[in-house]
């Protein structure tokens, strides 16, 4: 089955066509600036489309000119916010075109662009069936002590005000990769799993399942991001609130300018290492920052799952960054954590382990592949028909 992966964004679209069966990936590209002018740079990006609809003809000529006449079978689409109602991937129509819709609020820097994304294929492709898979489904299993926020109950019945939790199609994928590389089976899997990218979030997995997760209402809470503050005392929002701040003020300042860019004037993990390792203090505090936050969650997770089996680093970071998974590492001498340098050094795209053997828990590499696991769950979806 060949199925076209959709991440859509407010001004850009993300594609790939993977074969389910042979597991492979058989073209892919990102097209950029929509709705920000016409024409393309040259350099094999196509950029400018007035709107989605544009985009997805220029995603169409791509496809054909690399592919010819074979046809797709389902289109999967990522999409970031599935509320309390979506638990699982589900076949698109009108009415859950209109449900994604409707969580815009949660989620309004993604959900807008995610059904812009739906609509598009809608229109071009009436027949070509469609499913969404959810970034927040795979956190559904949280217990109500996780996910309730110790607020009056009103802001929850009537604004749905709760953790949810992202990254979910991620965690998942990795929960049983990592599982599969211990010789586990995915039920007996208690870990502690962490995507790190600029956009990062740390997840406690028992018996397979999600049971917390670092990000909440939306993806702000938790982990030092690169340009996303996580964690901070609520009253600072108030503060400046009387200072004269607006909240499009405030938004903007939490999720575009904090994190490592904030800390560091740079968002982009190799460029702070670097600097830290040229002698650079701001970023050497970053990386101290955002390092022991990330241990302190691993601390709590490690009690949440009652004991884990595994740490497991995923993502641009955290498959990529042998420096800051050291840093972390180095925190975690109290749970018996010890990595090995050798190993740890070591770039692969293959799932591995990174620790000693003297060390009490494996720390393990896995990376991550987020279009894989959307199309693999349309295709089952489409298939179950």
């Amino acid at each position: 089955m060949l199925v076209l992966v959709i991440n859509s964004g407010s001004s850009s679209l993300k594609y790939q066509v993977r074969d389910v069966a042979a597991g492979s990936v058989l073209t892919e590209g990102l097209i950029e600036k929509i709705g920000m002018g016409n024409g393309g740079d040259g350099d094999g990006e196509i950029e400018g489309p007035r709107d989605h609809a544009e985009a997805l003809e220029q995603v169409d000529a791509a496809i054909h000119a690399e592919l010819g006449d074979l046809e797709l079978a389902a289109v999967g689409h990522r999409v970031v916010h599935g509320g309390e109602r979506f638990a699982e991937p589900v076949l698109i129509d009108n009415e859950i075109t209109r449900a994604i819709e409707r969580l815009n609020p949660l989620a309004p820097l993604h959900n807008p662009a995610n059904v812009l994304g739906i609509r598009a294929i809608s229109k071009k492709w009436p027949d070509l069936p469609q499913v969404a898979v959810f970034d927040t489904a795979f956190h559904r299993t949280l217990p109500e002590h996780a996910w309730r926020y110790a607020v009056p109950d009103e802001l929850y019945t009537n604004h749905g005000i709760r953790r949810y939790g992202f990254h979910g199609t991620s965690h998942e994928y990795v929960t049983h990769r990592a599982a599969a590389l211990l010789d586990l089976p995915v039920e007996e899997f208690d870990g502690v799993i962490a995507h790190l990218g600029n956009g990062a979030s740390v997840t406690a997995i028992r018996g397979g399942k999600s049971v917390d997760t670092s990000m909440g209402f939306t993806p702000l809470e938790g982990l030092v991001m690169g340009t996303r503050s996580g964690d901070l005392d609520p009253s600072i929002l108030v503060f400046l609130g009387r200072q004269g701040w607006t909240p499009e003020d405030i938004d903007s300042m939490l999720n575009r300018e904090s994190g490592l860019k904030g800390l560091a004037g740079n968002n982009d993990m190799r460029s702070v290492v670097e600097a830290s390792e040229s002698g650079d203090a701001r970023a050497a505090t970053a990386l101290a920052v955002t390092s022991y936050r990330l241990a302190k969650y691993i601390g709590g997770y490690h009690v949440a799952v009652g004991g884990a089996k595994a740490l497991v680093f995923t993502a641009g970071i955290g498959e990529n960054s042998h420096q800051f998974r050291a840093l972390v590492a180095a925190k975690l001498g109290a749970l018996g954590i010890e990595l090995d340098a050798g190993l740890n050094s070591q770039r692969s795209k293959e799932p591995r382990v990174i620790s000693t053997a003297e060390s009490a828990i494996p720390v393990l590499v896995v990376p991550t592949d987020e279009e894989r696991a959307i199309a693999e769950a349309t295709a089952a979806v489409v298939g179950s028909r």
